[in-house]
């Protein structure tokens, strides 16, 4: 797991089983803001009185502005005296859109604080914890400081680098195809593995695709997931000439859902113009140089990327170092043929020993697929 955060970690002695119980508890309503809380990070809060009972919990979510600490503790009331709060990342300690929520805390009478993690914002990063122990507050880090940090790992790398957090989706045969020699590609992967693609579409803030697979695939890249979002999906297109059609999905919804699309200085004016009255948004880029591109993405706030391709774009993506996580989901189908496309191009590795692996990898069964997710090292 290649997300960095700076936490004082205490001896696991000190954890006890119900520690470790509310802390997964606090994570657990963390994630319930999944898709309602960029561009701030995802935050479960659990008050339980001096008997350990829980008497408050709280998640964030952004348009209800109030923090997880504050409705947890709203639930608690007076018996929030002397309990303790176990916090999925450091509570702020600075005036933004609510009042410090370490006031909060400290204002309850609480006594104990658990949080695993600091925030990265540099407004917050320490000085929620230093508040909280100035206050007299006791103030324990480190309890499940990886689990933690995956469940803000988008809002953690932002913090980190100003750029997007980048997740490399691809539905492949067990050969290892995308597509038939025919260009065919639907359906590689059944209605569970698709059903599961929306899932994470639902997480992410942007996704991204070459323009080859938008006129191949004519596609809507579109959050199906059913699940209530904060901020429109917003797709974005690496199109060097402007060769999306108008007559596109994408253009023709791009009012709907923002459409951002990349071209070189090829492009044509003209088509430009054309897209843009129907929303398009153009970005003009002088290369491909992926990194100003990341970066232009972070200035609009977007925090995370779901790339789901074609082969090309993947391939640029992996070999310039800047894929932080991917998803297979590999289907029980053989496709062959030298001419069918595989999902990975670029120049990839001359030795076996340098191919990218993943770490931390997990599986799980997707009807008759099987997923595999894991992490990469990117370029920072």
């Amino acid at each position: 797991m290649q997300t960095t955060t700076s936490t004082l970690s205490e001896p696991t002695a000190t954890w006890t089983e119900a520690d470790r119980r509310f802390m997964l508890r606090s994570l657990e309503l963390a994630k319930k803001g999944s898709g309602l809380v960029s561009p701030g990070p995802l935050v479960g809060c659990v008050i339980v009185d001096r008997s350990g009972t829980v008497v408050g919990e709280g998640f964030y979510v952004f348009e209800d502005v109030n923090h997880a600490e504050t409705i947890a503790l709203r639930q608690a009331g007076d018996k929030a005296q002397g309990g303790t709060a176990y916090v999925s990342l450091e509570p702020h300690a600075h005036h933004g859109r609510t009042p410090p929520c370490t006031d909060a805390l400290i204002e309850a009478g609480i006594q104990r604080v658990v949080a695993p993690i600091e925030d990265l914002n540099p407004k917050v990063s320490g000085k929620g914890f230093a508040h909280l122990r100035n206050a007299g507050v006791d103030v324990h880090t480190g309890l499940l400081a990886e689990e933690a940090s995956k469940v803000n790992e988008a809002y953690l790398h932002f913090m980190r680098t100003g750029r997007p957090f980048v997740h490399l989706k691809l539905a492949v045969s067990l050969d290892g195809k995308i597509a038939t020699r025919t260009g065919d590609s639907r359906w590689v992967a059944g209605p569970e593995s698709r059903a599961r693609a929306h899932e994470l579409r639902h997480e992410y803030d942007a996704i991204l695709v070459g323009v080859g697979t938008a006129l191949i695939d004519d596609p809507q890249l579109t959050d199906r997931s059913g699940m209530k979002r904060r901020r429109p999906l917003v797709r974005v297109v690496l199109d060097d000439r402007a060769q999306l059609r108008e007559t596109s999905q994408l253009v023709a919804s791009a009012k709907e859902w923002p459409v951002l699309l990349f071209v070189g200085p090829e492009a044509d004016d003209s088509r430009l113009k054309e897209m843009e009255d129907q929303g398009v948004e153009i970005a003009k880029t002088s290369d491909r140089d992926l990194l100003p591109l990341l970066d232009e993405l972070g200035k609009r706030g977007l925090q995370s990327l779901l790339v789901e391709g074609g082969a090309g774009i993947s391939g640029e993506f992996i070999d310039a170092g800047l894929v932080n996580k991917a998803t297979f989901f590999i289907a029980p189908k053989i496709v062959g043929s030298v001419e069918a496309l595989s999902a990975v191009k670029g120049i990839g590795v001359e030795l076996m020993r340098d191919a990218h692996t993943l770490k931390d990898v997990m599986i799980s069964q997707r009807g008759d697929d099987i997923e595999v997710t894991g992490y990469l090292l990117p370029k920072e």
